[in-house]
């Protein structure tokens, strides 16, 4: 819990500095690198114990959901917690992906709501605005501790209409991913994903021989 809360104060910080530019001693702050290495060590977690998950850790989770960017602040998503077995049970049916929905004690199913959806062309904006919610709760249940992983629903229809079915969603809600959340029963090494052929500088295919942003 401490570093998550440390993670988010800093976050703060940064929030409500007025220069565009972050000061060089912020970069190299405690709570800075904490942020960091939450990023860099969060893996996708699929095996649990059978350790329960407290209310106020689920509210936790959802509050650092909500926190995510959205389009003209619309927020057009809707979380589903679900701990009841019989529910997670039914939702895995038709997900072969994600059989671990039966052992862990909670999923988070991140939906779009239609009703508060953008209009015109930027209705699908809702896709973005709850992933980037999606990725807020990874790296915040990473942060106090937990395990998860992020499992897709969204234009797989038979995982889709199982989680509808189960969770009795009405047309207006838009089941994005169900993350599944535990203790982690497992301990995988973080992937280092960093390619840098993966990125171009200033232009496609611009390069760099420092490394860093050229001017």
């Amino acid at each position: 819990m401490k570093k998550i809360l440390s993670a988010f104060a800093a976050l703060a910080v940064l929030t409500a500095c007025n220069s565009s530019e972050p000061k060089a001693e912020t970069a190299g702050t405690t709570d800075g690198k904490t942020i960091i290495e939450n990023i860099m060590t969060r893996t996708s977690i699929r095996q649990f114990t059978n350790q329960t998950i407290g209310a106020d850790t689920i509210e936790t989770l959802l509050r650092a959901g909500m926190a995510a960017p959205t389009a003209v602040n619309k927020q057009p998503w809707h979380f589903i917690a679900v701990t009841n077995k019989d529910k997670l049970k039914e939702m895995a049916i038709n997900n072969p992906n994600a059989r671990m929905l039966e052992q862990a004690p909670l999923t988070i199913v991140v939906c779009g709501n239609m009703q508060k959806a953008l209009e015109g062309e930027a209705r699908a904006l809702w896709v973005q605005d709850c992933s980037a919610a999606t990725e807020n709760i990874l790296l915040a249940a990473h942060g106090l501790g937990l395990g998860a992983v992020w499992t897709a629903l969204y234009l797989r229809d038979e995982r889709a209409k199982s989680a509808i079915e189960a969770l009795k969603l009405p047309d207006h809600i838009v089941p994005l991913c169900a993350i599944i959340i535990g203790h982690p029963a497992e301990n995988p090494e973080p992937k280092d994903k960093w390619l840098p052929e993966n990125v171009s500088y200033n232009e496609f295919g611009g390069r760099s021989t420092s490394g860093r942003l050229l001017p």
